[in-house]
């Protein structure tokens, strides 16, 4: 660092020009990727909006236009977070999004210009200016995937490899490989395959119109006004803290979707309050875990992989959502339960989150977010629409109610306020809720373009090598065996597979790798596909790679491979639906009643595993594990046994067990008396 004489001499100061010349030089290259962000976030909203009202163009053409885009506003999200290769500098970082973004919009620009020749009259003849434009969407997606999405992108690389020089690999699996020229059209220029094939048309088209649903929530309030519901409950007793914490995780589950950003939503609020009331830091995150990891599960947005499970069985999202209710309760009911048997054990302060009483915002808040789930079931259920007309009905009348109210609070203060109105604080106060709004729902589904843009690419390998066909052969051989060894592989493959790869990916191999073979090998549709969701599901809390437990470690400071470990434990209702999709078909083949009886007796297996894992019956330890050893068998049978007539037999030695183990719990929570603690921070 350089001196300088200071103004009396003698003694010297660092100089501190530098440091205000980097300060001033991060301050414009941040404006400058604000600005560039937010023109393509004005663009990408507004485009996806005439679409969804008129359906311009279709869904191929709007996928060509838009997927370039998306890519452009990932990487231009990044640069404004400073996480566009923080270790080169705000300058270096900044050129290189702005040349991103430029090359993307010329290649969307182009694609769309030439997309009657390059979709009709040069099928197959491409000339090089189409294959330039195709490979700056391939490569920069490959990019942003490879930075977001490390184990994805590897995965990708190493099938763009084997599709190239299969002829290299021996047995059952070589082929005579593919030209570099050919991999790159079938990943961007057929269309059909590649970056704008039919998984990103669905990200713009019914996922995007789910999304506007939830980032209309998000920008309101809604979603805040949801924990501070759940954090009444807790106030009501001291006691009911720990389930207050699941039912807020599945509250705000059932319009995120997602099981990480649910830890990360509500772990944040939940976590410390459970650790203030006496849970070890590792039982507070496992909590968390599996309480956020149903937000992949319950209705009505149950994550990107059952929108992707309705395209791939032809079928309407409802028809989806009406059969994910019964395993959604029953993993709801599972954790509860392991949740109260856990309070009774490690519970020891009586803490009650520090809030302000519930004031009539978080009421209009609450009545938006039911009347928007009762809406969507509505609409899609009953009137039988359109999933995706449903979800932007939703959003209309969302969005007028609540902006309506918002502006009418906002006049209403600015009339009371004494001294100047409008000023520029006060005009950013009420544009807040608009631009949260753009800005949610542009990063979330452009995000998610981008990852199904790439999941394109891995199917296109797929597709033009055949490996699909030469699993199926094994799995068919497996299968005149025994169907059992077949679920059993089946779950191995999308176990390894989902070690590496979110949900959606997980469920997209799965799909494409086993389930078809499954099916000829006699397994009802709905079966192989919920099968699959649940394992890609599972992969969020599979170890050693566990997503969600990941997140809610962080927020707990724990360590992340026993916070993994417990959740396991609590998560046993998922691993038993994964099980009795097979045992128990009629959970999810017919919506409705002919749910009921399947999960009657799944969900009584899940309560009697439940408390052989967790219960206490005894005090000294040979009658306890033995009470709890021939509860778990008896479980067992109930889940398990072919047989329905003997499973329902069963079902009364297990009730009458988890009632007793319920009560002892029951009578030691009671019992233990709670110390007084501060009240937890909101």
């Amino acid at each position: 660092m350089t001196e300088r004489e200071n103004a009396s001499g003698g003694r010297t100061t660092p100089d501190l020009e530098p440091r205000r010349s980097r300060s001033r030089l991060h301050l414009a290259c941040h404006i400058v990727a604000q600005c560039l962000f937010y023109a393509l976030a004005l663009y990408f909203f507004s485009h996806l909006s005439i679409y969804y009202f008129t359906g311009a163009g279709g869904a191929t053409l709007l996928a060509v236009t838009l997927v370039p885009i998306a890519v452009a506003i990932a990487f231009a999200n990044d640069l404004r977070h400073d996480d566009l290769y923080p270790l080169l500098g705000p300058l270096p970082a900044t050129l290189i999004g702005i040349a991103y973004a430029a090359a993307l919009i010329y290649a969307a620009h182009y694609l769309v210009t030439e997309f009657e020749n390059i979709r009709i009259y040069r099928v197959g003849f491409w000339n090089d200016a189409d294959k330039a434009a195709g490979a700056i969407v391939v490569a920069l997606t490959l990019e942003y995937t490879r930075r977001r999405y490390l184990a994805l992108a590897l995965v990708i690389l190493l099938l763009i490899l084997y599709t190239a020089y299969g002829h290299l690999v021996p047995g059952m699996f070589q082929h005579p490989g593919m030209s570099w020229n050919r991999i790159l059209t079938a990943t961007s220029l057929e269309i059909s395959t590649g970056v704008f094939e039919r998984l990103p048309q669905l990200g713009l088209t019914l996922i995007g119109s789910f999304m506007l649903v939830l980032a209309v929530l998000r920008a309101f309030g809604c979603i805040d006004s949801i924990l501070a519901g759940s954090s009444r409950l807790a106030a009501r007793s001291p006691r009911l803290l720990p389930q207050a914490a699941v039912i807020g995780s599945f509250s705000v589950a059932a319009v995120s979707g997602s099981g990480a950003a649910n830890a990360a939503t509500t772990g944040s609020a939940t976590i410390p309050v459970l650790i203030r009331a006496g849970f070890p830091r590792v039982k507070a995150a496992a909590i968390e875990t599996a309480s956020s990891l149903g937000g992949q599960l319950m209705p009505p947005l149950m994550g990107i992989a059952a929108f992707l499970m309705a395209e791939y069985l032809r079928v309407s999202y409802f028809d989806v959502v009406a059969r994910g209710f019964a395993p959604a309760i029953l993993y709801f009911l599972g954790v509860s339960v392991a949740v109260y048997l856990l309070a009774g054990r490690y519970m020891q302060r009586a803490v009650t989150p520090r809030r302000e009483p519930i004031d009539y915002v978080d009421i209009i808040n609450l009545s938006a977010y039911a009347l928007a789930v009762i809406g969507l079931i509505w609409l899609m259920g009953v009137e039988r629409r359109a999933a995706m007309s449903s979800a932007q009905l939703v959003f209309i009348a969302l969005f007028s109610v609540l902006s309506a109210l918002f502006l009418l609070r906002f006049l209403w203060a600015l009339y009371h306020q004494s001294g100047p109105r409008l000023t520029p604080a006060r005009l950013q106060e009420a544009g807040r809720p608009f631009v949260r709004l753009i800005e949610t729902f542009t990063t979330n589904t452009a995000e998610l373009t981008v990852l199904l843009a790439t999941l394109g690419i891995l199917t296109a390998t797929f597709t033009i090598t055949g490996v699909p066909t030469k699993v199926g052969i094994l799995l068919m051989e497996m299968a005149g065996a025994h169907l059992a060894l077949m679920v059993l592989v089946a779950f191995a493959f999308g176990y390894l597979v989902g070690m590496g790869l979110p949900v959606a990916p997980t469920y997209i191999i799965v799909a494409v790798v086993i389930t078809p073979f499954m099916i000829r090998a006699g397994v009802d549709p709905w079966v192989a596909h919920f099968f699959a969701f649940l394992v890609a599901v599972f992969g969020e809390l599979s170890p050693p790679t566990s997503v969600v437990a990941a997140v809610t470690s962080r927020i707990a400071e724990a360590p992340f491979v026993r916070t993994m470990i417990s959740a396991l434990g609590m998560c046993v209702p998922l691993l038993i639906l994964m099980v009795g999709v097979y045992t128990r078909p009629a959970l999810v083949v017919e919506p409705g009643w002919p749910q009921l009886p399947a999960f009657a007796l799944l969900l009584v297996g899940t309560l009697g595993t439940i408390l052989a894992l967790q219960g206490r019956y005894a005090q000294g330890w040979l009658r306890d594990w033995g009470t709890r050893l021939a509860l778990g068998l008896l479980s067992a049978v109930v889940v398990l046994h072919p047989d329905e007539r003997l499973a329902w037999v069963v079902t009364a030695p297990v009730l009458a067990m988890v009632f007793w183990g319920l009560l002892r719990a029951h009578r030691a929570l009671r019992a233990r008396p709670l110390e007084a603690a501060d009240s937890a921070p909101a």
